[in-house]
């Protein structure tokens, strides 16, 4: 299990300079860290550099260079909100070459795991300011500094890459990478015995012990960092009421729930966090027990209206914090029926279903969410923040309390606000919290490298199977390559291959590691963040990484005036959701 201290990521904020572990000064660039050594390819020069081929030059051919082009001068840039009223973002500035800043408006100790997002991944300027911000176009010809660049997408089947030979860190381990899909996790799994496939991101919990028994089979576990929970909105009845909420709350049972369609290792959840997020969870808040002759007399009481049919929206997608959608559905119809309340279950297309719970159309949902990054902020913000309709309307009280434990430093402040916070979501059920979903991804025996990362897409390069591309088989199709403006694990999964974040983990850890950047540091206040950037990375179109490549992919999301604020919806939710909002928003 994961060790709380590998969880207090506020503790970063409590002293000024914060440098990666693993990270050399800046003069010293040190590799993300890999089993392959050291790489010379750093140094190599680009492919427009090569030299002419010395068997047969075109009569016509231009002189061959005799060294590299001067590149163009460098121009710092910066955008700065003027009031602070566009999130928690002051500014953001390319101060030199290798050197980038974010100056907050109030403290965020959390900062250094936002950037681990793959929402923030960084793109190379020049080819994003020809794409003009439409997602289409990026998708087309995404260029990154990943260790794979993209081959092929064949629509409805399957995204193809080859492996990136000038990539700054280190050998990779096969030639190319196949993704490809299956809803069906059975499939997936036949898919994964017959050898057509390396590893697979599910597995159904009634196949792993069949998996665990097959010697040319392996699971891999994944530490349980998500929550399943039941979503009731505010301003739908019957749930416009305190007291009939509080009521569902009592009249489900959570723990039947966990041990009849969970694998082992799973929690009944007490509270919105998992249990090592520390601070965040509150063991010592008791969520509303069990008891469905008290659930049905306060129904009573709120002169709840038993003929009336309450719709449950959710999606027939697998996830680990809810790997059996339509049968967990059932069971909670089930469970209601028993004290007299009718549920009509309303299976939904995915998108769409997600589109509609976030604006707030949906009176109670069947959702869940999987940790991006190991703090508290990135359930609760997200969630039930100020500007969110998940629920309804957001309760200010819970606002309060949000905005003290993620702007703070202090641990013990910390878990003070959040144990008020759990305090109040118990009070006032915006959603029932229902199982944090152990989980494991299955992969060939023969498959050398094999981890499952809890927060970020796995790192193939790093994988062997036993042919020279190695396979992968997840739940669904990206929607776009410009994960900007995404929000679904299967489009990061594979953007995750393409493009790199300022910061990632260590394989199959939440311990921050460096990626594009090779050092951060933080002042006492935790309002400004300094990034070291690597020297010498080459995007995938040989030119090199600079902190203006760094500026345009945080600025384009941040500046809604920007020309590249566009995307795929224009929604560019995780920007908002992580530091408050837009800059230069239409009201």
């Amino acid at each position: 299990m994961m060790k709380n201290k590998a969880l207090t990521v506020s503790s970063l904020a409590a002293v000024t300079t914060l440098v990666l572990a693993a990270c050399a000064p800046a003069a010293t660039p040190v590799p993300k860290p890999t089993d392959a050594p050291k790489p010379a390819a750093t140094a190599a020069p680009a492919p427009t550099m090569a030299p002419a081929p010395t068997t047969a030059p075109a009569p016509t051919a231009a002189p061959k260079p005799t060294e590299a082009p001067k590149p163009a001068e460098f121009k710092p840039s910066k955008l700065e909100s003027p009031d602070c009223k566009a999130g928690e973002i002051k500014s953001m500035e390319s101060v030199d070459k290798l050197t980038f800043k974010f100056t907050l408006c109030e403290p965020d100790p959390a900062f250094p795991y936002k950037v681990t997002g793959n929402s923030f991944g960084i793109h190379q300027k020049d080819v994003l300011e020809k794409s003009g911000g439409d997602a289409k176009k990026i998708s087309e010809n995404p260029v990154g500094t990943g260790p794979y660049t993209l081959k092929e997408w064949k629509r409805g089947d399957s995204v193809n890459f080859t492996a990136n030979d000038k990539w700054w860190g280190g050998a990779i381990k096969n030639k190319g990478l196949v993704i490809r899909w299956s809803k069906e996790a059975a499939q997936a799994l036949l898919e994964l015995k017959s050898g057509n496939a390396d590893a697979i991101e599910k597995v159904a919990t009634e196949d792993f012990d069949a998996v665990k028994k097959d010697p040319k089979l392996k699971l891999v576990p994944i530490e349980p960092l998500n929550i399943f929970y039941v979503g009731l909105n505010n301003t739908k009845a019957p749930f416009d009421n305190e007291k009939v909420r509080q009521a569902f709350a009592m009249a489900i049972d959570r723990k039947k729930i966990i041990d009849d369609y969970y694998p082992a290792g799973s929690l009944v959840a007490n509270s919105f966090v998992p249990p090592s997020f520390v601070p965040g969870s509150s063991p010592n808040v008791k969520y509303w027990e069990y008891d469905p002759k008290k659930a049905k007399a306060m129904l009573e009481e709120a002169k709840f209206d038993f003929n009336k049919e309450i719709p449950l929206g959710y999606r027939e997608v697998v996830r680990v914090y809810l790997p059996s959608p339509g049968k967990v559905g059932q069971e909670i119809q089930a469970q209601l029926k028993q004290i007299g309340v009718k549920i009509k279950l309303e299976p939904k297309e995915s998108g769409t279903f997600l589109k509609s719970a976030a604006a707030g159309n949906e009176t109670m949902t069947l959702l869940g969410w999987g940790a991006d990054y190991p703090d508290a902020t990135n359930f609760y913000d997200t969630h039930v923040g100020p500007n969110k309709k998940d629920f309804g309307k957001p309760w200010d009280d819970i606002v309060a309390q949000m905005r003290i434990g993620g702007t703070t430093s202090d641990n013990a402040k910390r878990q003070a606000a959040y144990d008020k916070v759990n305090e109040l979501i118990k009070q006032h059920v915006p959603m029932i919290p229902i199982a944090h979903g152990f989980s494991a991804q299955g992969y060939s025996a023969a498959v050398e490298g094999a981890h499952a990362n809890p927060l970020t897409p796995n790192e193939y390069h790093k994988m062997k199977g036993a042919k020279d591309t190695f396979v992968y088989v997840q739940a669904g199709e990206p929607i776009s390559l410009d994960c900007a403006d995404e929000s679904d694990g299967e489009t990061f999964n594979v953007c995750g291959q393409i493009y790199e974040q300022l910061l990632s983990f260590k394989p199959g850890t939440v311990e921050i590691a460096p990626a594009l950047a090779t050092e951060y540091k933080g002042n006492p206040e935790a309002t400004e963040w300094v990034f070291k950037l690597r020297p010498g990375v080459k995007f995938h179109n040989g030119a090199e990484l600079d902190a203006n490549d760094v500026f345009i992919s945080f600025a384009r999301q941040w500046d809604a005036s920007h020309p590249l604020h566009k995307g795929n919806t224009g929604d560019f939710g995780y920007f908002s959701d992580y530091f408050g909002g837009f800059l230069n928003a239409k009201k």
